[in-house]
């Protein structure tokens, strides 16, 4: 008979694996898309195709995006461009005249330039009676780039880079982002003289439009004032290349393009995937397995290691007192934790992070925490982040690992990795987010003192 964390572990997998298929963005367009002659039914909105069909898809699900609308349309797609992350091409489809570009993520490169200008060109071969369908999912906003004139390549990935490492949110990274773009902040759809239909994969906590993927086909709320701002918040603004801070400053005394500020009638922006429908999914797994489960909620933020012992005072709560949730039970949450990096850093992501952190929080406790990215990539990683229980930190101290050194040193893909406790699902070719799952059983007791650690 299987022991209570092995089934757990397995449990806790298991409601994973349901969460994940929910986020699934071949279905997520099939489901929302019908297509009946030259009707586009999108959530029983209707528009007429009377011209050629184009096709740009940006991120890590746009290979399965694209699969999607190829099977809907067929022959009617005229050509157009996919890019995604390096790794992520293998299930895109065959659809002649459309160009498939691998590119870099979380750090742009090249092909992510190159992206930015083939999707400039394929905008504007868009005439007055077609339609560009842009497909949008979470990576997009490194994966495809143009920088507005004067700003290098290198001095875009710098930029990325400080901004990554600062501990800034997504949603004030991609602020930053849209206001050196020259595609990003709805400066895309601005482009297009023909009708644009986007179908968005959600990986922005609270699903705003504007921030995933920096909003290229959608107006924008945030100006110049918010990206210095930002810069100077995070204590990134004296570190930005010359050219950066140029152009912000530039922009700061109107002198610069703004992003898009008022709606444009021929772009119509849909969202068919996002994380709240994955957590509803794996709520329902873990019912079905006989669990009492809740969503704690869909738009946790914060610092990962912090988060980490927040969520885990709950998981203790849960099992010492059976509340909020009596036993058995399951917690869920959903959103995007961070990392600050200060210096130098090991190896690691902000789930890995978030794993061994609540591996302290709960050490003695017959209780399992998993913490995954929902794309399979956690950080510049091959996990999607890690799973541990209540004997995890008592292994990490026989492999002789400080837990507390390595979270300093954000080294938390090795001190998990020499106890078993990464957690690799290879690409998932999906994003919405990361996600929290802990499985409480019955018997959740304490088998030691947490204090003693």
């Amino acid at each position: 008979m299987p022991s209570k964390l092995s089934k757990a572990k397995a449990d806790a997998l298991s409601i994973l694996d349901a969460a994940l298929k929910a986020a699934d963005p071949y279905l997520a367009v099939r489901n929302a898309v019908e297509v009946e002659g030259d009707i586009l039914r999108i959530f029983g909105e209707e528009f007429e195709s009377r011209g050629r069909v184009y096709l740009l898809a940006l991120g890590k699900a746009a290979c399965a995006m694209s699969r999607a609308v190829a099977d809907l349309l067929g022959e009617r797609i005229e050509g157009g461009v996919i890019v995604t992350k390096y790794g992520y091409a293998e299930n895109c489809p065959d659809i002649p005249n459309i160009r498939v570009i691998e590119a870099g993520h979380p750090v742009p490169d090249e092909n992510s330039l190159l992206a930015g200008k083939f999707g400039v060109e394929l905008a504007k071969k868009v005439g007055p009676e077609d339609i560009i369908i842009v497909l949008i999912s979470g990576g997009g906003s490194a994966l495809f780039l143009l920088p507005e004139e004067g700003i290098s390549l290198g001095d875009k990935i710098r930029t990325n880079e400080l901004l990554l490492k600062s501990g800034a949110k997504i949603a004030e990274i991609n602020t930053v982002r849209k206001h050196i773009s020259a595609v990003k902040g709805g400066k895309l759809a601005k482009r297009v003289r023909g009708m644009v239909i986007s179908l968005i994969l959600s990986d922005v906590v609270g699903d705003p439009l504007e921030a995933i993927a920096s909003g290229p086909t959608v107006k924008d709320p945030t100006t110049f004032q918010d990206a210095y701002r930002i810069l100077k918040l995070y204590n990134v603004w004296e570190k930005l290349p010359e050219s950066v801070r140029r152009h912000i400053e530039r922009g700061l005394r109107g002198e610069a393009e703004e992003t898009l500020k008022e709606d444009l009638p021929n772009a119509h922006n849909f969202i068919v995937g996002s994380n709240s429908l994955a957590c509803e999914a794996a709520k329902r797994k873990a019912e079905e397995l006989g669990y009492n489960p809740e969503i704690l909620t869909t738009t946790l933020e914060g610092e990962a290691r912090e988060v980490a012992l927040a969520v885990g005072s709950i998981v203790e709560e849960i099992a010492g007192y059976d509340r909020p949730l009596r036993k058995p039970a399951v917690l869920i949450a959903g959103g995007e934790w961070t990392v600050t990096i200060e210096g130098e850093a090991g190896l690691g992501g902000p789930n890995q992070e978030f794993a061994l952190s609540v591996a302290r929080k709960i050490a003695g406790l017959k209780v399992v925490i998993l913490a995954a990215d929902s794309d399979g990539t956690d950080g510049p990683t091959d996990a999607a982040g890690g799973i541990v229980d209540g004997e995890t930190l008592e292994k990490l101290k026989k492999a002789g690992i400080d837990v507390g050194e390595a979270l300093k040193r954000h080294d938390s893909y090795r001190a998990l990795e020499r106890v078993g406790a990464l957690l690799k699902t290879g690409p998932t070719g999906t994003n919405v987010n990361s996600l929290v799952i802990a499985v409480v059983p019955d018997s959740a007791v304490h088998s030691r003192n947490p204090r003693d650690y």
